[in-house]
C-alpha cells in the first residue's frame, strides 16, 4: 500500500522506515519542508536499533500531493502540529481514505472528522494510543528506532468504521492493534504525557544544561511513585467512564518487555539491558511543549466531566506553566476547536462513538 505520512521527525521516519521493510511505499510530507530537503535530493534513509535498512522513502511538496499520491494517510508530528496539518490535509481527503493518527492528542480524530463531515465525507480515523516504534532522529537522514512496540491500543471514529480501521493498521504494520473501547478509551491509554511530567519534572536542570543522562536509570524510587500516582489518577477516571485500559504496570510490561515490578525497578531493568533510553537533552522538548498541553491538559477536563479530579496533573500543567513562562492551557487549540468547555459528558460521548453530523446537504454536495 502506498502511505502518505505528515511528518518527519523521529515517529514519521521509523514508521517510514518501518512500512519500506515490510514492503509498502512511504511518503515524507514535512509542512515546513525544511526536514525533507536531503531526502528530496535522493539521499537514503538510515535505520539503526530495533529495526536497520537503507530505504528511500518518497517525498510530497505540498499537503494535496500527499494526500491525492497515497491510499492511507498517517499523522505522525506531535500534538500541537495536528491542527494545523489536518486544516490542511482535509480539504483533499476521499471517501474511505483511512487516516491513522500515530499518537491521538486531545481528541484530535473528532476535529478531523468534525472538518470531513462538513464536506459530506465520511472516512475511518483510527486513533492510537501510542507509536509504534519509538527512538530518536540522529539527522535529517537517520531514523534511530529503540523499540518497535509488540501492542499499541487503536479506537476509530465513527466506531461503525473500526473493522476497517483495525484491518488498514494490520495489513500496514501487523498483528499489534488492540481494538479499545473508543476514542475516550484511547485518551486515556496514552500514558507519555503523565510519565514524560515525572521524568521531566525532577530532571530538569538535566534538560536545561543539555546533559546526556539515562532516561531509565533516572526514573529512581521516588520519581516511579510520582508516576505511579499519576496513573491512580488516570485510572479511576477510566472507571468513571466505565472503561478499561492497561495500568503502567502493564505498559511498561507490554511495551518494554520487562517482568512486572514498580514503576522504578521496571525502569532500571530497562537501563541494565541498554533500552532505558537516553532523557531530553533540551528543555524545548516534546515532553513538556507536547505532552503538557495536548495531554496532561486532556486528562485534566476528563477529570472535571466525570467528576474525578487529576490534581496532579493540573498542578503539573500548572508548575510547568510557572517554569516556562507561559501559559500551556491557553496553547491547546484542539480542544477549543471542537468545543471541548460546552459539551457536556453524554454529547462527547455520542460523539466519539458517531463522530459528528454529515449534514444532507454536505452528502449531496459531495
Amino acid at each position: 500500500m502506498k502511505v502518505g505520512i505528515v511528518g518527519a521527525g523521529s515517529i514519521a521516519f521509523g514508521a517510514a522506515a518501518y512500512l519500506e521493510n515490510a514492503g509498502h511505499r512511504a511518503m515524507l510530507w514535512s509542512p515546513s519542508g525544511e526536514r525533507t530537503k536531503r531526502l528530496a535530493t535522493g539521499e537514503a534513509l538510515i535505520a539503526s536499533g530495533a529495526l536497520e535498512g537503507t530505504f528511500h522513502p518518497a517525498v510530497a511538496g505540498s499537503a494535496q500531493q500527499l494526500v491525492e499520491a497515497n491510499d492511507v494517510l498517517m499523522i505522525a508530528l506531535p500534538g500541537y502540529g495536528h491542527k494545523a496539518v489536518m486544516d490542511a490535509i482535509a480539504p483533499f481527503i476521499r471517501e474511505g481514505q483511512a487516516v491513522l493518527i500515530s499518537s491521538h492528542a486531545s481528541f484530535g480524530a473528532l476535529y478531523l472528522n468534525r472538518l470531513l463531515a462538513e464536506r459530506g465525507i465520511v472516512v475511518p480515523i483510527v486513533a492510537w494510543g501510542t507509536t509504534v516504534t519509538t527512538g530518536r532522529q540522529p539527522s535529517l537522514v537517520e531514523a534511530q528506532v529503540n523499540t518497535v512496540r509488540s501492542k499499541v491500543d487503536v479506537a476509530t471514529v465513527p466506531e461503525s468504521l473500526s473493522a476497517e480501521g483495525l484491518s488498514v493498521c494490520q495489513t500496514l504494520f501487523g498483528d499489534r492493534f488492540v481494538q479499545r473501547d473508543g476514542i475516550l478509551a484511547i485518551a486515556l491509554s496514552n500514558l507519555n504525557p503523565q510519565n514524560h511530567m515525572g521524568i521531566a519534572l525532577c530532571n530538569m536542570t538535566r534538560m536545561e544544561h543539555g546533559e546526556t543522562w539515562p532516561q531509565g536509570l533516572n526514573v529512581t524510587p521516588n520519581v516511579g511513585r510520582l508516576l505511579e500516582e499519576l496513573d491512580r489518577e488516570r485510572i479511576a477516571i477510566a472507571e468513571a467512564l466505565g472503561l478499561k485500559v492497561r495500568d503502567i504496570f502493564e505498559h511498561f510490561h507490554l511495551s518494554f518487555h520487562v517482568p512486572k515490578d514498580s514503576v522504578s525497578a521496571m525502569n532500571q531493568e530497562m537501563h541494565r539491558e541498554g533500552r532505558g533510553g537516553t532523557g531530553p537533552a533540551t528543555a524545548d522538548s516534546r515532553y513538556v511543549t507536547e505532552d503538557v498541553p495536548f495531554g496532561l491538559l486532556m486528562t485534566v477536563k476528563l477529570g472535571e466531566l466525570t467528576g474525578r479530579p487529576a490534581v496532579l496533573h493540573d498542578a503539573g500543567v500548572r508548575i510547568f506553566s510557572a517554569m516556562y513562562g507561559r501559559d500551556f492551557a491557553a496553547e491547546n487549540t484542539l480542544l477549543d476547536a471542537i468545543g471541548m468547555s460546552d459539551l457536556s459528558l453524554e454529547r462527547l460521548r455520542q460523539l466519539a462513538r458517531d463522530g459528528f453530523e454529515v449534514s444532507t446537504e454536505a452528502r449531496a454536495a459531495s
